[in-house]
């Protein structure tokens, strides 16, 4: 068997930033084994699969490891290789996900995902967090991951994480994250639990921090980077109980699976 695979930079303007995914449309499902399989011999933070859905698109994604509920930098992956590859001429795209219906509209160089909110609630610090960061922690929130407000972006930066005792947490990852000068916030991303140190841009974060800091700058729309090695810009609005969440991607590598 043979398949076409795309590797996408997401979130980024230029090859090696932003967040690379692999992407694997598919005309019917492989098995699960497989594709998990896939996923670890790409060794990604996310390999994506779709397959045709009536007008729309089934879509899952695998980290190395696992299978994971919500992913925002495929998916942004997945609408720029119909876009860019397969020659989608639809104004929207609509993928539906264990995480219910995600659309993805073009606006110029911008992607624009919709997404489903994760509000944070403020929370005591986890025992063994602040020691596992290696830092003094201010603000603790908790939605799908621990979100912790550090006092500066230079904190933010500073950072070097015990993973061992991160992977202790009980949540699904930890985002450390401050106001910005430049942006309006910036954050980093850490899911050892996950088979992901750090991940390079986080799509599904923002699902949790742009009603955080819409919240705390009273404004609903937000500009933020995820400083990362690689980094990437990433463009938010809150809607209700849905958010925007938009970047650029370009396409690094098209090849075959042998299989």
């Amino acid at each position: 068997m043979k398949l076409t695979q795309y590797q996408v930079d997401a979130f980024a303007d230029k090859p090696f930033e932003g967040n690379p995914a692999a992407v694997c449309p598919l005309d019917n499902w492989l098995d699960d084994t497989l594709m998990q399989a896939i996923a670890a011999e790409n060794n990604l933070a996310e390999t994506a699969f779709f397959v045709p859905d009536g007008d729309d698109f089934h879509i899952r994604w695998f980290t190395p490891t696992v299978e994971v509920t919500l992913c925002g930098h495929a998916t942004l992956a997945s609408a720029y290789v119909l876009f860019n590859q397969l020659g989608c001429t639809a104004g929207s795209i609509t993928f539906n996900s264990l995480s219910g219906p995600l659309t993805v509209i073009r606006k110029g160089e911008l992607l624009v995902m919709n997404f489903p909110t994760e509000k944070p609630k403020p929370c005591e610090p986890p025992q063994g967090l602040a020691l596992a960061l290696g830092c003094e922690i201010g603000d603790c929130f908790l939605a799908g991951d621990y979100i912790v407000e550090l006092g500066s972006e230079g904190l933010v930066n500073q950072v070097k994480p015990d993973l061992s005792l991160l992977a202790d947490i009980d949540a699904r990852g930890v985002i450390i994250t401050a106001k910005s000068n430049d942006y309006d916030f910036v954050n980093r991303c850490f899911f050892p639990k996950l088979g992901i140190d750090e991940d390079p841009v986080t799509g599904s974060a923002f699902t949790q921090l742009i009603p955080l800091w819409s919240e705390r700058l009273s404004k609903n729309v937000l500009k933020a980077k995820q400083v990362s090695t690689r980094g990437g810009e990433v463009f938010g609005e809150l809607l209700g109980e849905r958010v925007t969440i938009a970047g650029k991607a370009v396409l690094f590598m098209k090849g075959e699976i042998n299989i």
